[in-house]
């Protein structure tokens, strides 16, 4: 059974920093490309960053390009996002998913975790 948990949300000011953490089990972690969402509250689920199974890829949305970095430990079986320069727009759940990429894009998996909840102010 694929299990993922996030943690590492909380409340930031606008200008801060945090990191997530996403800790998984039940599958083969370095194989795995990994994921990171978020839903902010009455809007649709969105992609933010992927990362490749040995790390040698990665992939951003537009909106936090150059703010956040995905990176990964395959001996941990975590993949981790560092955010900065955190926006009020960037309050959301943040969640991980184990997908793969296909000519380029993320292709999501079906399992997700609890997600962790990030709250920034201005």
């Amino acid at each position: 059974q694929v299990q993922l948990v996030e943690s590492g949300g909380g409340l930031v000011q606008a200008g801060g920093s945090l990191t997530l953490s996403c800790a998984a089990s039940g599958l083969t972690f370095s194989t795995n490309t990994m994921a990171w969402f978020r839903q902010a509250p009455g809007k649709e689920r969105e992609f933010v960053a992927a990362i490749s199974w040995s790390g040698a890829s990665t992939s951003y949305a537009d909106s936090v390009k150059g703010r956040f970095t995905i990176s990964r430990v395959n001996a941990k079986n975590t993949v981790y996002l560092q955010m900065n320069d955190l926006k009020p727009e960037d309050t959301a759940v943040y969640y991980c998913n184990a997908g793969r990429f296909n000519s380029g894009k993320y292709i999501k998996g079906l399992n997700w975790g609890q997600g962790t909840q990030v709250t920034v102010s201005s």
